[in-house]
């Protein structure tokens, strides 16, 4: 997939990993409307790095192509292409699945 959008200094580009099992309680079926958005995506691109007060770069711990973990209400969501994605910072990052 090719992304038009490079991200700057520490921002990540993430797409959400979309859970396959319904979710139910009590029996009952959730709507999508009214389901929790996952906390586990891929990171599609990433910036160079965080700009240190030197004017050196900090250079990424995350790559493209890893599996990430982050926070219920991490990153902006944006639309590119009619798909959705989030930009976040590698600081909103909680932790890459191995």
């Amino acid at each position: 997939m090719a992304i038009k959008v490079r991200p700057l200094h520490d921002r990540l580009i993430v797409q959400r990993l979309e859970d396959d099992g319904e979710q139910q309680i009590g029996g009952i079926i959730i709507p999508d409307t009214a389901k929790e958005k996952p906390q586990q995506g891929k990171v599609i691109a990433a910036g160079k790095g965080k700009l240190k007060e030197d004017g050196g770069v900090q250079p990424m711990d995350v790559k493209d192509g890893d599996t990430i973990l982050f926070g219920k209400y991490s990153g902006q969501e944006i639309k590119l292409d009619g798909e959705e994605y989030l930009i976040m910072r590698e600081d909103e990052v909680l932790g890459v699945v191995q």
